[in-house]
């Protein structure tokens, strides 16, 4: 459902500038100018030529950094661009303020539309998890296979924990709690989050820890973060109300595409029970389950879900070669079943 608040930030091209977003090492921004919307795409070199497109998408407060831990892993199988969803990342607000489930599943779709890369093997984690959801039901003809980690589909029992995330979408929170928060150093700000986000923190490098401070430092600086924040999260919850056709368990059910379904056992944000519906309602999945994992397993165990998805993709016809990379070894124990 579109949010009916208007705008309340100002126009892209007067905002301010602020510090550059990370590159990793064979990683390339770009800008891409569409209507209504500018997107920031992170993409690494394909290693060769005819190697099938693949798109990431991240969650609620991510960036298409997110993914580059687990972009270089399939350097050989698929050629990885990942994009900041508007209002995120490097991506500035769309110029409508629509951050509902639609609004981000647009986004996605125009992109593709666009750039002509469809179909593509999609990836997509929480909140992108619902995004891409809706964009395979309604666009079955971009999407080649789905690798969904930690999903946002709707829950009767919230868990305990994603509770404070859910209160943003309530109109007086984000004030409040920017209040509250004031004094908050960025450093304090990203190890709430990682405690929220990992199953275990001290998988998080001492470098990777620099650089989500300093990114944390960024998106403060940015005037739409939090406005981006309250109405994404506004929209998840308005989506997890919408029956009928609409809904996201009733397109889940109509998603054609072979799914590859992660779930975290340690995973405080989408519920762990949640595993098994998903793998009824997903018509053609693979459930991945990771018991020591929180909600970011491409982050935690990168390892585990690359190799996870070149097993999809050999089950399932989608790679000329269908091989595992010599050399990468799970480094969690996993427990693998076949739903659908």
């Amino acid at each position: 459902m579109p949010s009916t608040d208007p705008p309340s930030v100002p126009p892209a091209n007067v905002l301010p500038r602020v510090a550059a977003v990370k590159v990793a090492d064979g990683e390339r921004l770009r800008s891409v100018h569409l209507p209504g919307i500018t997107l920031t795409v992170r993409s690494r070199h394909p290693v060769r030529e005819g190697l099938p497109p693949a798109l990431y998408v991240h969650g609620l407060g991510g960036s298409s950094q997110n993914w580059s831990a687990l972009m270089p892993l399939l350097d050989g199988v698929v050629h990885s661009e990942a994009l900041d969803l508007p209002g995120f990342g490097d991506s500035p607000p769309p110029d409508d303020g629509d951050y509902s489930i639609t609004g981000h599943a647009r986004a996605v779709i125009r992109y593709l539309d666009a750039a002509g890369r469809g179909p593509v093997h999609l990836f997509a984690n929480s909140l992108g998890g619902a995004v891409a959801t809706r964009v395979a039901a309604v666009r079955p003809d971009l999407v080649r296979t789905l690798t969904l980690v930690s999903p946002a589909l709707p829950e009767i029992r919230v868990q305990r924990s994603a509770v404070p995330t859910g209160l943003l979408a309530l109109p007086g929170v984000v004030s409040l709690f920017t209040r509250i928060t004031r004094e908050w150093t960025a450093e304090q700000r990203v190890r709430g989050v990682t405690a929220l986000c990992y199953g275990d923190p001290g998988r998080v490098s001492p470098e990777g820890f620099r650089n989500a401070v300093e990114e944390m430092e960024r998106r403060l600086r940015l005037p739409y973060f939090w406005d981006a924040m309250a109405r994404s999260t506004r929209g998840l919850v308005n989506a997890y109300t919408v029956g009928g056709q609409h809904g996201l368990w009733r397109q889940a059910e109509r998603v054609l595409a072979p799914t590859l379904l992660v779930y975290g056992g340690r995973d405080q944000l989408v519920g762990y029970r949640m595993a098994q519906r998903a793998a009824r309602a997903f018509r053609d999945s693979r459930l991945l389950t990771l018991p020591d994992a929180g909600h970011v397993a491409m982050m935690e165990y990168p390892e585990t879900v690359a190799t996870a998805f070149r097993e999809l993709l050999a089950d399932t016809g989608e790679s000329a070669v269908g091989e595992r990379t010599d050399g990468i070894v799970d480094d969690e124990p996993a427990n693998q079943t076949t739903g659908g």
